[in-house]
């Protein structure tokens, strides 16, 4: 059983910075491919990007989101610069303990966290 835990969510303006953070319990998680998703009001949980060995990016996060893992800390980041409202989400991370197969969909992870809530005001 992994545990996924986001924190650094919040409010921000646009063109703003947020980075969020995601710790994960296991002792492998150097092993782990991390991804982080997000769910905006309405709309279907989408890919934001991932890493294992490389480093993966959804259209819209490329040039301004950076994903990183601290595997002394067990731990996998989101930089998050440039924000826009439409950036506006419950972002979550998943953890898949597989090869890294369809890393850029859902059924690609074993595990989830519970999310954090980002906002970008106008």
């Amino acid at each position: 059983q992994v545990q996924l835990v986001e924190s650094g969510g919040g409010l921000v303006q646009a063109g703003g910075s947020l980075r969020l953070s995601c710790a994960a319990s296991g002792r492998t998680f150097s092993g782990y491919t991390m991804g982080w998703f997000r769910q905006a009001p309405g709309k279907e949980r989408e890919f934001v990007s991932a890493i294992r060995w490389s480093e993966y990016y959804a259209d819209f996060a490329k040039g301004r989101f950076t994903i990183s893992r601290d595997n002394a800390k067990n731990t996998v980041y989101l930089q998050m610069n440039s924000l826009k409202p439409e950036d506006t989400a419950v972002y979550s991370c998943a953890a898949s303990l597989g090869p890294p197969i369809a890393i850029t969909t859902q059924r690609g992870y074993n595990y989830w966290g519970q999310g954090t809530q980002v906002t970008v005001s106008s």
